[in-house]
């Protein structure tokens, strides 16, 4: 009896050899010929009543496609006739609703036999658009969202462009283009960018019931460039005085942007010698030529007054600007002018002038930019630029006490890659 016990502990225990075996393996050891087989089985299950109570309130919404109507939405929606009619009758004055923008979703609040009892719109980051039935009739109630402030930091490493940078780091596009901007002066985006190049920035971000609605302005940016670094904080005493400045206080902004373009290439720079494609000779260019998509948008390096605004031989149509002293601008090959652009009309820094096309002398869409001193065309990426006005001395305090909190956030991301939220 206790032979046969024995041999029946032994015959029990292989499975469980067996188990300890496979489980021993190890990882990535590869495992031949081992059979599968795919089993198949039908499950019945079992009758689920269905409930139908009209009155049952449930949740639906749409996505506004392109040509859209309120009308064919409410189809979608399964709105009853009397409701559709109802709300079209209600709403009819309603400017918003005759202006739906597509990519917005629509949602409603509706019975299970289709009456409609509330419908939501957002038809704008800070504003919803709110209709209830009330006895019968859909009154319109607009609210402006309550925007909850968060403080994104993060930072990034220059691989091939500062977008493909800030994809990587999910920064939104609209920081990458205040970045590009706040050092516009000191670093042109266009050819001074290198592999390896690094960044950290602290950023508004604007929320409502924790759902991300938009990007606000940046607050602090550190951009190492080429091994050297630039920062800046965002400060603002007044509506005079206000914009990015160095640590020490010292305006970012200068007299001049350092290009007319956002971001473009460029594709012929300032040179005594250059061969024309267009006339097939050597002869000086004394501009700089910027590569870009036909229509894309130049604006004024500087504030300035607009001298000339016409078509004009090579130049094709070109504007002049004139600013203060001995200064000016020119920008040329433009395929249209801006809206209201005419001779004798004030331009600030960075509005748009005009876009970029290929009127005149040019094999392609490009812009055409010069830079002239007492009327004398200077190479735009070399000549020195008039400073910019320093921050007042009464508003000195204040700027420290908003700088110093900003600039401790920008040394927590130092040498790192992380995404902080507050």
């Amino acid at each position: 009896m206790k032979k046969n016990l024995r041999w029946l502990v032994v015959l029990s225990s292989i499975p469980l050899f067996g188990m300890v075996a496979a489980f021993g393996i190890l990882p990535n050891t590869l495992l031949k010929d081992v059979p599968v087989q795919k089993i198949v089985l039908d499950l019945s299950l079992p009758d689920i009543p269905q409930t139908a109570d009209a009155n049952m309130k449930l949740w639906r919404q749409e996505r506004i496609q392109r040509n859209d109507s309120v009308a064919s939405l409410l189809v979608r929606l399964k709105i009853n006739n009397q409701d559709a009619t109802n709300f079209l009758r209600d709403v009819r004055n309603i400017k918003t609703m005759r202006r739906l923008i597509p990519g917005k979703t629509i949602h409603a609040q509706t019975t299970a036999a289709g009456e409609l009892l509330t419908l939501r719109y957002f038809p704008s980051e800070e504003e919803q658009l709110l209709i209830k039935k009330t006895d019968g009739v859909f009154k319109v109630d607009k609210r402006l969202i309550k925007l909850e402030t968060h403080i994104q930091m993060k930072s990034g490493v220059i691989k091939s462009s500062l977008f493909a940078a800030t994809d990587d780091a999910n920064i939104p596009d609209s920081v990458a283009i205040q970045i590009a901007d706040i050092f516009a002066f000191d670093i042109d985006f266009h050819r001074d960018l290198r592999k390896e190049d690094r960044f950290k920035v602290v950023y508004e971000s604007h929320y409502s019931r924790g759902d991300p609605i938009k990007t606000g302005r940046v607050l602090a940016v550190e951009f190492v460039n080429k091994g050297k670094p630039y920062q800046a904080v965002y400060f603002e005493a007044n509506d005079k005085e206000r914009g990015y400045y160095t640590p020490d206080g010292k305006n970012l902004r200068r007299a001049f942007l350092r290009s007319p373009l956002k971001f473009s290439r460029i594709s012929s720079g300032f040179s005594r010698s250059r061969y024309h494609p267009v006339l097939k000779k050597w002869r000086a260019h004394k501009g700089v030529d910027y590569a870009a998509p036909r229509g894309t948008p130049v604006r004024a390096t500087a504030n300035g007054t607009v001298a000339v605004s016409t078509r004009q031989g090579g130049y094709g149509k070109l504007i002049i600007l004139k600013h203060r002293g001995r200064y000016s601008t020119v920008y040329a090959h433009l395929s249209a002018f801006a809206k209201g652009l005419r001779k004798g009309r004030r331009v600030n820094q960075g509005d748009i002038i005009g876009y970029v096309g290929s009127t005149g002398l040019a094999t392609g869409p490009h812009l055409h930019y010069e830079f002239r001193v007492n009327g004398v065309q200077r190479n735009p990426q070399r000549v020195v630029m008039p400073a910019a006005i320093p921050l007042a001395a009464k508003n000195i305090a204040a700027f420290n006490k908003k700088a110093k909190p900003l600039m401790a956030r920008l040394n927590m991301l130092r040498d790192t890659n992380l995404v902080f939220l507050d």
